[in-house]
């Protein structure tokens, strides 16, 4: 597989331009923005969700939940399952199955039918994840394979910091229904997009789920990981159910939420390029910091968040420092695993979901049985737990 991939590094598709080839990337980077903001909707949208399905705040978030675990299953399992089929064909059939999964969420009359559209969106965005990951190599020619490679995977970082506030704002214009539609249309034009855009991809490689699960093995590997798991749990269990706690701690309405979660998708733009930059020269140093500040904003914010103007602050912190933790933990283990990148990018997307699943649930539990602040005070423990892992793990190679 390694040396599949060292292959892959030096051909890009023949007889493509240059431009025809950044074309492509960008619609990778469409296709993960999309997948990635299906994946978070519910999360400023829980209120009206619950309201309108009959059901609590932490049953709500369950959509989440239920999304992340299948996404977990997924990717590492649709990745070899697929392997022998054609890119640019696998990645069109799970985008069409993102958008019915979404179009049949705004439609959802109860609970059990969005449980069912959240499982199809799990299943489209695990593979879409994990299979774009790895396919700006064959696009572009060998020295525009990093920045054509953060481009796709800024997709994921931007969805994840301005996917909630979006939705959150069409939710008030219109109401939450919308606001899946909205995204379910998307996934078609995205769809059309890579069909239009991307060259044929057959299958280049070989790749066993055995071969995947032994990179566990590997002691930076398997810190990274645990590093992701615990930053992605603390940061979920805690944002999932931000909108509550805002209206608990500090009166804000609706329209001034979807305000401060715009402030909070800004600053995680920054802190996505930011930590990038940080990452490439020290992917250790940068997630230290990550872990240390994420920890001390997300525990503050019951305590401090007590007006608008202080909790627009303590979300702006918050957003600086989550929008780092996709490329910093990233680029930890591609350089942990760098002759197994696909391999290693299953197993990120893995946790990565998984961590976003446990942390809905958790948080989810925690506001059910103790209080809605409470889950803030789990995922700043949590992000603690991540910076003692990452000071003391396993290194990745330089």
């Amino acid at each position: 597989m390694a040396r599949t991939e060292e292959i892959e590094d030096i051909a890009a598709a023949p007889g493509r331009t240059a431009a025809r080839g950044w074309a492509a990337v960008a619609a990778l980077a469409g296709a993960t923005f999309t997948v990635v903001t299906s994946e978070m909707l519910p999360v400023g949208l829980l209120t009206p969700i619950g309201g309108a399905l009959r059901v609590t705040e932490g049953t709500a978030g369950l959509t989440l939940t239920v999304t992340g675990l299948v996404g977990a299953v997924s990717a590492p399992l649709l990745t070899p399952l697929l392997a022998r089929f054609d890119r640019r064909t696998v990645l069109c059939a799970l985008m069409g199955v993102l958008s019915v999964g979404n179009l049949l969420a705004a439609w959802s009359p109860h609970f059990a039918v969005m449980t069912a559209a959240r499982v199809l969106v799990g299943v489209g965005m695990g593979g879409v994840w994990a299979i774009a990951a790895g396919l700006a190599v064959r696009l572009v020619p060998s020295r525009s394979v990093g920045p054509a490679t953060s481009l796709v995977f800024s997709g994921i970082a931007v969805a994840s910091v301005l996917g909630v506030p979006a939705g959150t704002y069409l939710g008030e214009l219109r109401d939450w229904r919308s606001a899946f539609v909205a995204v379910g249309v998307l996934a078609l034009v995205v769809l059309l997009a890579l069909a239009a855009l991307l060259p044929r991809l057959p299958a280049q490689q070989e790749l066993l789920l055995g071969g995947v699960l032994r990179l566990i093995g590997d002691p930076p590997v398997r810190t990274g990981l645990a590093v992701v798991a615990l930053l992605v749990t603390g940061h979920f269990a805690a944002y999932t159910y931000v909108r509550p706690v805002l209206e608990a701690v500090s009166g804000a309405g609706a329209g001034t939420i979807g305000t401060l979660l715009l402030v909070y998708g800004l600053a995680g733009v920054a802190g996505n390029f930011a930590s990038g930059a940080g990452a490439g020269r020290s992917p250790r140093g940068t997630l230290l910091v990550i872990g240390a500040v994420l920890a001390a904003t997300v525990a503050l914010t019951p305590l401090l968040g007590g007006s608008v103007l202080a909790a627009g602050a303590l979300l702006a912190v918050w957003g600086l420092s989550y929008g780092g933790v996709s490329v910093g933990t990233q680029t930890w283990l591609l350089a942990s695993a760098p002759g197994a990148r696909e391999g290693v990018s299953a197993l990120f997307v893995g946790v990565f979901n998984g961590a976003i699943a446990l942390g809905a649930l958790l948080g989810g539990l925690t506001a059910d049985g103790v209080g809605v602040t409470a889950v803030m005070w789990l995922g700043g423990g949590l992000a603690a737990a991540a910076f003692a892992v990452t000071a003391f793990g396993g290194s990745p190679r330089s």
